[in-house]
């Protein structure tokens, strides 16, 4: 079956089919400029609102924190810290993890729930754990299972920490992106066990890895084609590093804008050549002037890339110890090398040793990068 462009199993389509989306967000957000407003279906054109609703696209429940539940009718500004994966992610993810009835599940970051729905009509609600870093989001959700007849465990919990006490899982699923396989999740995943998990740096367009356990206790598998932009996974106190403006350091000319880094289809491959610590914050100017900066908090190493006018290069400000840029313009220059190879030509590789993806090209030379 062909759903939204997503070709679908016949049980993966009878879940989606089964399973309504609505109840799971009954309030989401809308982007209005560089805002956010509630939006209920008792707000105008409640057919407008359904349309929205399942359409394949993601719905934004939480801005900083502030659920669209318990916002006035005022704009809202801030960042996003939830919402409602596109139906056809969430197809591709599932579709990858091959849940079967009886299937023993975890899944981390419940949510709204409706994914927990999901596994619950492919696996059985008994055979599903859910755990959120939230305890209104979790209660919400199990609220909203609960009116649907579904009664999965639905846990309070880090969910870097998994959950050992339901543990071993014969499939587990992130619906929050991770820099690394957190080990945790390698313990409680069983033997020949599946793990679908977003890894995902400061830059968007992660990608998304299907990992199948072995038995000496590593996993491996591939890189799927979806590009994944899920908010990162929420695990005990946390307090992003704030970045400073530059000071002093050298300047100096780049043939590479760093707008680079908003293309998807190169940004996962950058990612693999940035230490785990930088983090990235973009801009334009008012004259429209693309601004880049990179920061790594450790070393305090940071630089600025700044879009030359009317020139396809960039100035480069560089502050600290080292050069964030340049790791950056060597990845570009090597994905070129290798004709802009596709996130779904790489594997990966995992375990207690480490983690690796690596992408072997058409004249056998593997090329390989920790994560």
């Amino acid at each position: 079956m062909d759903q939204g462009g997503v070709v679908l199993s016949s049980r993966l389509a009878e879940a989606f089919l089964n399973t309504p989306r609505h109840p799971f967000v009954p309030v989401f957000y809308r982007r209005e400029a560089d805002t956010f407003v509630a939006w209920r279906s008792t707000d105008g054109d409640a057919s407008a609102w359904l349309s929205q609703v399942y359409a394949d696209d993601s719905l934004i429940t939480e801005v900083d924190g502030l659920h669209a539940e318990d916002a006035g009718s005022g704009a809202v500004t801030g960042a996003p810290t939830s919402s409602s994966t596109a139906p056809g992610l969430m197809a591709d993810m599932l579709d990858a993890l091959d849940v079967r009835e009886g299937t023993r599940v975890l899944e981390v970051g419940t949510g709204t729930g409706y994914n927990a729905a999901l596994l619950c009509h492919l696996a059985g609600a008994e055979n599903v754990t859910t755990v959120d870093h939230s305890a209104a989001l979790a209660s919400m959700a199990r609220g909203r299972l609960d009116a649907l007849g579904l009664r999965p465990d639905v846990v309070c919990e880090d969910g870097e920490k998994g959950l050992p006490s339901r543990a071993p899982f014969d499939r587990i699923i992130a619906t929050c992106s991770v820099r690394r396989v957190p080990p945790a999740w390698f313990d409680q995943c069983a033997t020949g066990g599946i793990m679908v998990v977003p890894l995902k740096g400061t830059l968007a367009g992660g990608m998304l890895a299907r990992l199948k356990k072995l038995p000496d206790g590593t996993a491996a598998g591939h890189i799927l084609h979806t590009p994944a932009a899920f908010m990162p996974l929420l695990s005990g106190a946390q307090s992003p590093p704030g970045i400073p403006e530059p000071t002093g350091g050298e300047r100096r000319e780049s043939i590479l804008s760093g707008s680079v880094l908003d293309d998807w289809t190169f940004s996962f491959f950058a990612q693999l050549h940035m230490g785990p610590s930088t983090v990235r914050e973009f801009s334009r100017e008012q004259d429209g002037t693309h601004v880049t900066t990179l920061f790594d908090g450790r070393d305090r190493s940071l630089a600025r890339v700044t879009d030359t006018p009317d020139g396809p290069g960039a100035q480069v400000q560089v502050s600290g110890p080292r050069d964030l840029w340049a790791p950056v313009e060597r990845a570009h220059a090597t994905w070129l090398a290798l004709n802009r190879p596709r996130r779904e030509w790489f594997t990966i590789t995992a375990g207690p040793q480490g983690q690796t993806v690596a992408y072997i090209d058409p004249s056998s030379t593997v090329h390989h990068w920790t994560l």
